[in-house]
């Protein structure tokens, strides 16, 4: 059988892109506007841990926190509110989002290996599905990933790795479990994630958490960003 190829796993926020804060405000916005009351009751307000967390889970906590019983319907709703949000705040031109550091020519790079057959690209992101693609398109970066596992696939971000692969699998008509695989990420739960799948953890300093608390974390690989970016294919492809 011959050698599998290398199978990279891209985070979005604070890895891949910045949405300026689009984001963020669209997932609160939709809590302001499909629960009004109930977070009234509360305060008036709610702080979410949003980095490294899926939307689905991010959810469960809101809903906890707002006395809403969990349903796959009560869910649907307040992520077509979120997408709407989203959508909206993309395009408004307040909101200064940006690609991070060298992942432009970081992806040509890695794309041009892929394009070779020696690497499959993919995503391992926290977003859902439409609200990662909203971002990815906006940003332009959409072209380079194929498939991916979402935070609308569950809950637990441990949880998405075989997820990926299995898709990636399928995609690329190639069995995948015993692939070499690499999980890139900007938050301890990506490494935590990586570890959870025997993946390479490589961390890049880049979006909310300093260099020295990842380093804490002990990942395989860290970078403050990605702005050398032959350095950081070396570093993730050729160890």
């Amino acid at each position: 059988m011959p050698d599998l190829p290398q199978v990279i796993l891209f985070d979005i926020d604070g890895t891949l892109l910045s949405t300026g804060g689009a984001g963020m405000k669209a997932f609160y916005s939709a809590i302001e506007n499909n629960y009004p009351s109930q977070l009234k009751k509360c305060g008036g307000s709610l702080t979410l841990d949003m980095a490294g967390s899926t939307d689905y889970g991010l959810v469960i906590e809101i809903f906890e926190a707002l006395g809403i019983e969990d349903s796959a319907t009560e869910r649907e709703s307040f992520f077509a509110q979120y997408l709407h949000c989203l959508e909206h705040n993309l395009s408004d031109p307040s909101y200064i989002g940006s690609l991070m550091p060298g992942i432009t020519e970081l992806l040509g790079r890695l794309s041009y290996e892929a394009n070779n057959g020696k690497l499959i690209l993919g995503l391992l992101t926290g977003n859902i599905a439409a609200g990662a693609a909203l971002k990815l398109k906006k940003h332009r970066v959409d072209k380079y990933f194929c498939f991916g596992a979402y935070g609308d696939d569950h809950h637990d971000r441990n949880e998405l790795g075989p997820i990926a692969l299995k898709r990636g699998g399928s995609y690329h008509e190639l069995e995948l479990a015993r692939a070499p695989v690499t999980v890139i990420g900007d938050t301890p739960k990506d490494i935590y994630c990586a570890r959870a799948m025997a993946a390479q953890a490589v961390a890049v300093s880049s979006g909310s958490i300093s260099h020295q608390e990842l380093a804490n974390y002990d990942p395989d690989v860290l970078f403050k960003d990605f702005t050398d970016y032959e350095d950081a294919y070396r570093r993730i492809c050729l160890g």
